[in-house]
């Protein structure tokens, strides 16, 4: 049997197994949840769970990782949330990223289309066929894509006379003390930190954005928001929330850096941030709206904070 054997450097002392194992095997996390579930992770003879905290020295043994790749670099399932002969509205899980990455061999939301269905890849753009707009990886939740070319057409269309309804909801650190607002802060890819976009005060060089917010519900340290996006630009909601100095909850890129700032409970390990309503035209001229409750990871975890 073939193995694999870590022993837990000092940086990764107090860090959770599946952190440290998707950096190690250069996987997915959702990839490397699924290898600890299948019992090919050992530590100290044990399994361990997927949270497992790790010490300093420990000694991880990672079984069968090449037949482990094999298998879970497989195309994802992907759950239809609704479908006619034109588009598809699909629930994108967390971790699956939605175009192929340059250099990544992980799986994307792109390839699990063109496995279901074989002929969008005659759709739009031959990088991305049938699909508009994305999410980001660690970002779940509702997302169409067009089945037809006529479709991807009028789907463009919208998106960019900003007709398309995009409704994202958050958690977010401190308490927000007003009931709604406007976030208009430009948007430009950041000199200093590599991957960030920079928000900065209306007027300053950078694209126009918009996102506006309504506060859902208020907790001790932290605000549970409603985000309607009117642009959408690059880590728009990430980098605006960040500039209005509430930040998203398990949001390493644009958290709080700060010493001793009040976490909730338990450690998310990704954003508290979910599309959770998608509307738009069919070709008919007709209103369609889907919506999505908030996924069973980020519920628990904002019942840890009721």
């Amino acid at each position: 049997m073939k193995k694999q054997i870590f022993k837990v450097p000092a940086e990764f002392a107090g860090k959770r197994l599946d952190i440290f194992l998707t950096s190690a095997l250069k996987l997915t996390r959702n990839q490397v949840k699924k290898m600890i579930t299948s019992g090919l992770v050992e530590i100290n003879k044990k399994a361990p769970s997927v949270h497992h905290w790790l010490k300093e020295g420990e000694r991880i043994i990672v079984k069968e990782k090449i037949v482990a790749k094999k298998v879970f670099l497989e195309e994802p399932e992907i759950n239809i949330a609704a479908e006619t002969d034109d588009y598809a509205v699909i629930l994108k899980p967390v971790g699956l990223l939605v175009h192929p990455a340059a250099g990544n061999g992980a799986p994307s939301l792109t390839d699990a289309l063109i496995k279901r269905y074989p002929s969008i890849v005659s759709v739009g753009d031959a990088s991305r066929p049938g699909l508009v707009h994305r999410l980001d990886k660690d970002v779940g939740g509702l997302l169409v894509a067009a089945k037809t070319q006529k479709m991807y057409d009028e789907l463009q269309r919208q998106f960019k006379e900003r007709l398309v309804k995009k409704i994202y909801t958050a958690l977010v650190e401190g308490v927000v003390p007003q009931p709604d607002g406007v976030l208009d802060f430009v948007l430009a890819r950041s000199k200093t930190y590599p991957g960030r976009m920079a928000a900065r005060p209306k007027g300053q060089d950078g694209r126009s954005a918009e996102t506006r917010f309504t506060v859902l519900q208020r907790f001790p340290h932290h605000t549970l928001l409603e985000l309607k996006l009117v642009t959408g630009r690059t880590h728009q909601i990430r980098a605006h929330l960040k500039a209005f100095g509430h930040p998203i909850v398990g949001d390493t890129l644009y958290g709080l850096k700060k010493k001793n700032v009040k976490k909730p409970i338990g450690d998310l390990g990704r954003p508290f941030l979910q599309a959770t309503a998608l509307g738009f035209f069919d070709l008919k001229g007709q209103w369609q709206e889907f919506t999505s409750p908030l996924e069973g990871e980020l519920q628990n975890f904002l019942n840890t904070l009721s």
